[in-house]
């Protein structure tokens, strides 16, 4: 990963429940949704706010770490590969949306503690619970394959 350049790191709450699915292959798969508030004043010293809402994408047992231990309101700290990619709507209309392929995802420990439970599966996988967290010390699986892919 010294290499990379295509590697972030969002921070957020999250804005519902994980949403844990399983591919036709039955790879397990979780979307969660981060938003982060920007807080800034302007010119005439008025607050203005703007928020960042990014849906980040986590798979194999990491998928299910995170969607046993993370919920609603929780903060969390997202790290991974940024993904662009379009589909064709209902109307026919292109829609492009921007997310992240999460290598990592962790509870933020600004204003929350966390207890830290391994899982059993998955070669030293890190779970976490109270305070809201998940993850997965696993280097990243090789990509799925195109029949994979739950979109």
């Amino acid at each position: 990963m010294a290499f990379e350049s295509n590697y972030v790191t969002f921070i957020g709450n999250l804005t519902d429940d994980p949403e844990l699915r399983y591919t036709q292959g039955g790879t397990p798969v979780t979307t969660i949704r981060l938003a982060s508030n920007r807080r800034w004043n302007d010119r005439d010293g008025q607050q203005q706010e703007e928020t960042t809402y990014l849906n980040v994408t986590c798979w194999r047992d990491m998928a299910e770490n995170v969607a046993e231990t993370l919920h609603k309101g929780d903060r969390a700290v997202a790290i991974g590969r940024l993904k662009v990619r379009s589909y064709e709507n209902r109307e026919g209309q292109t829609v492009w949306t921007t997310e992240i392929e999460a290598d990592e995802i962790a509870p933020s420990l600004r204003w929350a503690r966390a207890n830290v439970n391994r899982t059993s599966g998955g070669g030293g996988g890190g779970g976490f619970s109270g305070g809201g967290g998940g993850g997965s010390s696993t280097p990243p699986a090789a990509p799925l394959p195109p029949e994979d892919v739950p979109f």
